[in-house]
């Protein structure tokens, strides 16, 4: 012991510290503090590069304490010590290096069960569950440490999971809000749809509603909707205004919920009535010129027959129902003719040809009296006129019953009626087939060419303008306005004769007789010369 005190006391102590290890391997100890300098000075190593001593001695310990307790409990003897060379400069430079490294590398402490080997084989060190520790990773302290650039791509993640987590509820939003207009779409149309259809359309029951003067679209609307005629006020507002429909007029009406808005607001513009009516469960339609024996057969063909043909005819030429109606409508009546002057029907061309609608409540008496109504307010802005002419109802209606059935265009007809007109003046007979088929009970039954050409002009019947002159003893049809109008205003000729191609309809006029001959000639005769011959 005093000579290794002697030898280390010129050594420093991190020569002492290899003098030791290389003691306790066995090797010599450096002789020359020198070489080790020259050594330490070659390795470039520093005082921090070396360990401590008290390091030096826990490793030490640690390395021959654990051999040394496996050979106690394997009972074996322990080998001699190994002789060992002192370390070469390449392996302290290696084992310089790891130590550099891992200090480097091992700034946290991590506990993990650890063994140290030794220079033979022992059986591996079984170390106490207890003592196993996991690895702890990503503590606070390593979260603290993160660099600037993790910070930043953490932020950048977060911010891109927002956004999208975001994005997401706007799709849902716009999603719900599109679903939302579509249905409410969906739902709009359907209910504007429904809207533009009868209320019910197998309820033909009528309901009366009244139109005050002056309603505007959608006041009319609101009424019709209060009475349950239709769905809505304003959509039907808004249709007439699409459809053009204008000028409503006030009154009374008789609707029904079957009927389609085209359907009232084509009623609205035809008017009402100024009162209540019973509403029509049947139209009965009375053609221009249609005789009463036509008008009371058209009544028998009606189905819901609330009228008969006999009924009709019985009450039409019932003296004391005809006398309560000319007190009724004294200008249309005033003049009507006597049954003494031979006149089949007295109210014959009185009754206005027109629609009228058929009631619960409708008699002979009531429909009767609905049609000189028609036909009085037609002639009531006649009246004057008349009056200045010098004419009467009675005369007119009776002209024009015959220009009716001679004539189809209004021109013609205005000149068929100046025809009469001069011939009454120059005291001739009107020479009109057309009342002789009156009287004959043929007068609306098609007549050919050649029957009209074969007419019997010798009959004996006041209706025969050939034998006689003037006017017939009343009117053979009841006429339209229009025979009405080119009566009352004919056109001024010079004519005195015309003839007409029933087939065609074509008037040939003339002013003297020899025209017509010849008009009668080309128009009539060599036609029925041509159908002769052809069959």
């Amino acid at each position: 012991m005093a000579e290794d005190s002697q030898e280390k006391e010129g050594l420093s102590f991190k020569e002492q510290i290899l003098y030791d290890l290389a003691k306790e391997k066995g090797t010599e100890q450096p002789k020359l503090v020198e070489e080790s300098n020259d050594l330490q000075e070659k390795l470039g190593l520093g005082q921090s590069a070396l360990p401590s001593a008290q390091e030096e001695e826990k490793a030490t310990a640690s390395e021959t304490d654990i051999p040394k307790v496996q050979k106690e409990e394997s009972g074996e003897p322990e080998p001699a010590p190994l002789e060992s060379p002192l370390p070469t400069v390449e392996q302290i430079e290696a084992e310089a290096a790891a130590r550099e490294e891992e200090k480097e590398f091992n700034t946290h402490t991590t506990k993990v069960p650890v063994s140290y080997p030794t220079n033979q084989a022992v059986e591996e060190t079984k170390v106490p569950k207890e003592l196993v520790q996991p690895a702890v990773y990503g503590t606070e302290q390593d979260t603290k440490k993160l660099s600037r650039s993790n910070r930043t791509a953490q932020t950048i993640n977060t911010k891109k999971r927002q956004n999208k987590i975001a994005g997401k509820i706007v799709k849902t939003v716009l999603i719900l809000l599109l679903l939302g207009i579509g249905l409410t779409g969906f739902f709009a149309y359907r209910y504007v749809t429904s809207a533009l259809q009868p209320v019910d359309a197998k309820n033909t029951k009528y309901v009366t509603v009244k139109i005050p003067t002056g309603s505007s679209t959608k006041a009319i609307g609101t009424v019709l909707e209060k009475a349950g005629l239709i769905k809505n006020a304003q959509i039907f507002s808004y249709y007439a205004k699409f459809k053009n429909y204008a000028d409503f007029q006030s009154g009374y009406y008789n609707l029904q919920k079957s009927m389609s808005l085209d359907t009232i607001a084509k009623k609205l513009q035809q008017g009402g009535t100024d009162t209540p009516q019973d509403p029509s469960m049947e139209k009965l339609t009375i053609p221009e010129g249609y005789t009463i024996d036509q008008i009371a057969k058209t009544i028998a063909k009606l189905k819901k027959n609330k009228l008969s043909s006999d009924t009709f005819l019985k009450k039409v030429q019932d003296d004391n129902f005809i006398t309560q109606e000319a007190t009724k409508y004294p200008n249309l009546l005033g003049n009507l003719a006597k049954k003494e002057s031979g006149v089949k029907y007295r109210l014959e061309g009185y009754l206005f040809p027109a629609t009228y609608n058929v009631t619960d409540s409708i008699t002979a008496e009531t429909l009767i009296d609905q049609m000189l109504a028609a036909m009085d307010k037609t002639m009531s802005q006649y009246y004057d006129v008349l009056a200045s002419k010098n004419l009467t109802v009675h005369d007119v209606l009776t002209i024009a019953s015959l220009v009716e059935k001679e004539g189809s265009t209004d021109q013609d007809r205005k000149n068929i009626a100046s025809v009469f007109y001069n011939r009454l003046n120059q005291n001739m007979p009107l020479q009109s087939n057309i009342a002789i088929l009156y009287a004959q009970g043929k007068l609306g039954q098609k007549t050919t060419l050649a029957e009209d050409a074969a007419i019997d002009t010798n009959i004996d019947s006041p209706y025969n303008v050939y034998k006689n002159t003037g006017l017939m003893p009343g009117p053979v049809d009841n006429p339209s306005f229009s025979a009405i109008e080119a009566t009352v205003n004919p056109a001024k000729t010079d004519y005195l004769y015309f003839v007409a191609n029933t087939e065609t309809g074509n008037v040939y006029f003339a002013n003297t007789y020899e025209e017509h001959e010849k008009n009668v000639q080309e128009h009539v005769n060599s036609k029925l010369t041509q159908s002769s011959s052809s069959n």
